[in-house]
């Protein structure tokens, strides 16, 4: 196996949180990428790209790694601008979409809208590394069809889902380019397939290489270094997210027929909560704020009990935060779930349940 250098590689790092972008961006570092753009939200991102080059142009962007939720533009919206607007520098531009709200719809959302890799968040610089290692060896071709472009939704050649083929066109049908040259299209059958260059492997000293690559032991060790570094602030800016939510609900319980906005803010704190406790040695804070997320979302109750569930959930991660809970927290830790489910029991009659895919449960 052959070892890459991702010196040559620019990147583009789309996200709003300041301390995550921070984070990320010097764990990138950490793999040596020295050309890293950051953006705070995808109109950022977008007025950028409007004036980069294309794929050959040096002063472009090799591929995108950014957040799904952000505003005024989301990462569903710009990726849909990356493939389908004409201004776009390179519609088959490598994106990696990152989002503590992992779920199936917002999924199938990124993958519809032609997204290379998904990344939840909490990260760590194993998953980090993984996406850009399955990026770089093994890039899929791109389909283009009447309704779609991005990478091959399949990403191996094997039977459709459930024995269902949802696919019109036969191989016989499909237009194959296999580089940027103009070709005539086969039939009329409106299915293109882009077998191009592999121009990330290629810059990162690849080519030739039988198999895949990696990178050398010691950046993976001081990118984990780096992150360690980063969980010693993570207490400070959980904190602020704490206090912000604890106004919020002070503010909602003296505004009792307009709740809304308090409900919506405390989600989108919740969200970053959810996404970012596990990727600092605090998966707890990512299990409340899941829990605290999935129970203020849109449509829930805004009734006074709804704010004490609120209150109880920042009175547990402030728990977790206090007594430094890393790890799923053991004996306490379970403690802490039961005693938060028991408040919002009392307080709702609802019982919160963990998932089964939540760390440490």
């Amino acid at each position: 196996m052959g070892t890459y250098h991702l010196e040559r590689l620019s990147v583009m790092l789309v996200e709003d949180n300041a301390f995550v972008r921070d984070t990320l961006s010097n764990l990138l570092r950490s793999f040596e990428i020295r050309k890293l753009v950051t953006c705070e939200n995808g109109v950022q991102a977008i007025d950028f790209l409007k004036t980069a080059g294309g794929p050959n142009n040096p002063g472009g962007v090799d591929l995108i790694i950014s957040d799904l939720i952000m505003s005024p533009a989301n990462g569903l919206l710009l990726l849909r601008w990356v493939r389908a607007a004409k201004e776009s520098p390179n519609r088959f531009m490598p994106f990696i979409m990152m989002s503590g709200a992992a779920d199936n719809d917002y999924v199938n959302a990124a993958r519809d809208m032609g997204v290379s890799e998904f990344l939840a968040k909490p990260f760590s610089v194993d998953s980090v590394y993984k996406r850009l290692m399955e990026l770089i060896d093994y890039p899929r071709q791109f389909v283009t069809t009447h309704n779609y472009h991005g990478p091959d939704r399949r990403r191996r050649k094997e039977p459709a889902p459930n024995g269902v083929e949802r696919r019109e066109a036969t191989d016989d049908d499909i237009t194959i380019v296999y580089s940027g040259e103009k070709k005539q299209a086969k039939k009329d059958s409106g299915v293109w397939y882009f077998r191009l260059p592999n121009r990330l492997k290629e810059k990162v000293g690849g080519m030739g290489m039988k198999g895949g690559g990696s990178l050398p032991q010691d950046l993976l060790e001081q990118a984990e270094a780096e992150l360690d570094r980063s969980s010693a602030s993570f207490t400070d800016w959980a904190l602020e997210y704490l206090s912000q939510l604890s106004n919020l609900c002070t503010e909602a319980l003296l505004a009792p027929g307009a709740r809304g906005d308090h409900f919506h803010k405390i989600n989108l704190l919740a969200h970053e909560l959810r996404g970012q406790g596990g990727t600092f040695g605090y998966p707890l804070i990512s299990v409340f704020g899941k829990m605290l997320y999935e129970c203020t979302m849109e449509g829930c109750k805004e009734t006074d009990a709804s704010v004490e569930v609120v209150k109880a959930h920042i009175d547990a991660m402030r728990a977790v935060l206090r007594e430094k809970i890393m790890g799923d927290g053991g004996v306490i830790g379970r403690e802490l779930l039961q005693g938060l489910q028991q408040a919002v029991k009392e307080k709702t009659g609802q019982i919160l349940k963990v998932e089964d895919d939540e760390p440490g449960w």
